[in-house]
């Protein structure tokens, strides 16, 4: 559930609590900080002082004195000028690359801590994600911390500090009319930016919004390239992306509108004020009240004041749009997992390997029960095996185990220990998984297998490849373990995948090892190869299997029957089929199937040797 602490539907809101929340990620450095902070004044005054050497100057161009003397105070003046002149912009470079370090690494530091986070939350919120809107809403949150301490520190807060002293200064030398020029200027300019920028921020979310939906539109359609081919769906395909970018096309169209229109405004409010002090200036000096180098100051000091403030529109506009991208970062880590370790967690301690499903009952939602009060047993070193029509709830069991949900009713004990009293971390490093949809990592083979287990030596992983009857098809290979898979694994076909899903868990060699429907992408040959092998690494292993194909568990030491979330049969193979229930009839369907796919293969054999046959007559014939 989100969090109200920010209020991203606010389209005013200026929410400064983010900088509260930035602030323990800058103090990491604080004597850079402090450095860097002193370099920003530093420029500062060498940027106030360069007007009154360039007015001195200007002046004794004007005096009436020896040559050699007035040349030499112009040089002195010249060269004072020059100093400064280099001095602020040095003090500007030393003061980016100071901070530069601590903006980096506060970046580094959030970045690390939502991708931490992301993974801790639950199974809930990663099924119903928009990887592709996530991803940006992650890119453009860490760009947004850049800006914002970047322009923020180094903009904003030099800009009002010139602001003041400039104006003190105009006061103490040229009255109250020139100050006051300046700062009804700066108060008029900023009401009017943030007002405006404040009603633009409806658009920036709009378009936001739109990129959001067209990439994840993009995404979505990448990551399922083969169903799009399948079904023959480009057209239709882009035509969705098309939508999404025409939404995304007027989005932008009316947020470059309100651009104009604010920065029209602001160009307005910036040639009226800087008119308005040039014709003072030039009246105090028609007036003899100035010299030409105070109209010369005078010039300087306003195109110095707005300059920046010109810029400081757009810092506003962008900071503005970053605190938005911030909030959505942070919005995140607002986000509380549903599945927690308790403050007292201990280590799951695995000495036998015995599991215990202990009245268990599990809904996902509170209308629909999908486990009924079950309990069973697995003894250390036992195979057992969930069998039953789809729905009846198998795969359910295994994220219990996994603890991917707490049970709503019931506990789950390992070695007499309640999963939910472990840290989630001991209690999945002693569980290894083949599943039945392996997705690998867009990297080579070989790091895909060392995933299960990476301070594995060469040696571990060249043994887990061969126990998985993988190494003939890695020599096939050009690149052999170096061959690049694709991503998810595409590249491979649906049996190569699972073969690496179970050299990655022989890897692993954990003390419990679960299977669902591990052989459900090999082929009857390949099959028979793995189960042998998965039998020869699971000898001293508890085990439990989820199967759709009965003959993979017919040595099982037990089978469970599942029907609606309830358990209505357990024993062995055999003590199931004498039972002649429901276990005994999905056994005589599969059989049944297994025994027509035998005859027609037969008969196509049959066919295609008869037709040949004729087509040979008719030749000799001919």
């Amino acid at each position: 559930m989100r969090s109200n602490r920010f209020p991203i539907n606010d389209e005013s809101a200026f929410n400064w609590r983010i900088l509260k929340k930035l602030w323990p990620f800058l103090t990491e450095f604080k004597t850079r900080v402090w450095m860097a902070i002193g370099c920003l004044v530093g420029a500062k005054l060498a940027a106030v002082t360069l007007p009154f050497v360039l007015k001195h100057i200007v002046d004794n161009l004007n005096l009436d004195t020896a040559a050699e003397t007035m040349m030499a105070v112009i040089i002195s003046l010249i060269i004072a000028y020059g100093t400064l002149r280099l001095a602020n912009v040095l003090f500007g470079e030393i003061r980016d690359m100071l901070f530069g370090r601590v903006t980096e690494r506060a970046m580094r530091r959030i970045g690390l801590k939502v991708f931490n986070h992301l993974h801790r939350l639950d199974l809930d919120f990663h099924l119903s994600r928009q990887t592709g809107g996530l991803s940006r809403d992650i890119e453009r949150g860490t760009s947004g911390i850049s800006f914002l301490m970047r322009f923020m520190v180094f903009n904003i807060g030099p800009t009002l500090l010139e602001i003041g002293m400039v104006t003190f200064l105009l006061l103490f030398n040229y009255g109250l009319t020139f100050a006051l020029v300046i700062v009804l200027s700066v108060v008029i300019y900023v009401s009017f930016s943030i007002k405006a920028t404040d009603w633009r921020t409806k658009y920036v979310k709009e378009l936001n919004q739109a990129d959001n939906v067209s990439n994840t539109r993009a995404v979505d359609s990448l990551l399922n390239f083969e169903t799009v081919k399948y079904f023959n769906n480009e057209k239709y395909e882009a035509d969705r992306y098309d939508v999404g970018l025409a939404n995304w096309e007027q989005a932008r169209r009316k947020n470059r509108l309100s651009l104009f229109a604010l920065n029209g405004g602001q160009a307005f409010i910036i040639a009226i004020s800087m008119t308005s002090m040039l014709a003072l200036a030039a009246n105090e000096v028609a007036n003899n009240r100035m010299t030409i180098g105070d109209f010369v100051l005078v010039n300087a000091f306003t195109m110095q004041i707005f300059m920046p403030l010109n810029f400081l529109g757009f810092v506003y506009r962008e900071i503005r749009g970053s605190l938005t991208n911030i909030e959505n970062l942070f919005s995140l880590l607002e986000k509380a997992p549903s599945i927690n370790d308790e403050k007292d967690a201990t280590e799951l301690k695995v000495t036998k390997g015995e599991i215990y499903f202990e009245n268990v009952s599990f809904r996902y939602h509170e209308k629909r029960e999908i486990i009924k009060n079950i309990s069973f047993s697995i003894k250390p070193g036992q195979k057992v095996a969930v069998v039953g029509e789809s729905g009846a709830g198998k795969s359910t069991l295994v994220k219990l185990i996994f603890r991917f949900y707490d049970p709503t009713q019931g506990r789950i004990l390992i070695d007499g220990q309640d999963i939910k009293h472990v840290s989630q971390d001991s209690l999945r490093a002693h569980i290894g998984i083949v599943p039945q949809d392996t997705v690998l990592f867009n990297d080579t083979l070989y790091e895909n297998i060392k995933y299960g287990r990476p301070d594995a030596t060469e040696e571990d992983i060249k043994e887990a490849i061969a126990l998985a009857h993988l190494d003939d098809f890695v020599e096939r290979l050009p690149d052999k373990t170096d061959t690049q898979v694709g991503e998810r694994g595409l590249k491979l076909s649906g049996g190569e995948k699972q073969r690496v899903a179970i050299a990655r868990t022989i890897l692993k060699r954990p003390p419990i090892m679960v299977f669902d429907e591990a052989t459900s992408s090999l082929d009857s040959q390949s099959e028979q190869a793995i189960l042998q092998a998965l039998r020869e690494i699971s000898q001293g292993h508890t085990s439990f299997v989820v199967a759709h194909r009965l003959s993979t568990i017919m040595d099982a030491d037990s089978i469970i029957v599942m029907d609606q979330g309830e358990i209505i049969e357990q024993g062995t193979h055999h003590e199931l089929l004498s039972q002649d229930s429901l276990y005994a009839k999905l056994w005589s369907a599969q059989q049944s199937r297994s025994d027509l796919a035998i005859k027609e293969s037969n008969t196509k054999i049959a066919d295609t040797k008869i037709g040949s046959t004729k087509t040979g007559s008719t030749k000799s014939e001919r």
